[in-house]
């Protein structure tokens, strides 16, 4: 169930961020309060995840998880760059987060 617990926190941190960019830098109320509530969300499910899993493990997984999809959020939603280095480098994230999890 950690697992299950790890991957519903990065989901949050990828939608705490989402969330953050549309409040435009906290201007907008309903997606900021949307932007803490997701965070809050990450961090409680962070929390449960580490009552079986390494620390080290989890946040190196959490913000993999976080730093890949928000990426790509930001590339489906707000029509940043998509360049091959940009994939690239995502694509070594998740190789790193799919490491973590078979020696784990």
């Amino acid at each position: 169930m950690a697992w299950v617990f790890l991957m519903m926190a990065g989901v949050g941190e990828m939608t705490a961020m989402f969330f953050l960019k549309l409040s435009d830098g906290f201007q907008k109320r309903k997606p900021a309060f949307m932007a803490i509530l997701a965070g809050a969300a990450s961090f409680y499910f962070l929390s449960l995840s580490l009552k079986d899993l390494p620390i080290g493990t989890a946040y190196g997984i959490w913000t993999g998880i976080g730093s890949a999809g928000t990426v790509l959020l930001g590339i489906f939603f707000f029509k940043e760059p998509a360049n091959r280095k940009r994939l690239l480098f995502i694509t070594c994230i998740v190789a790193g987060v799919i490491g973590l999890k078979m020696v784990s």
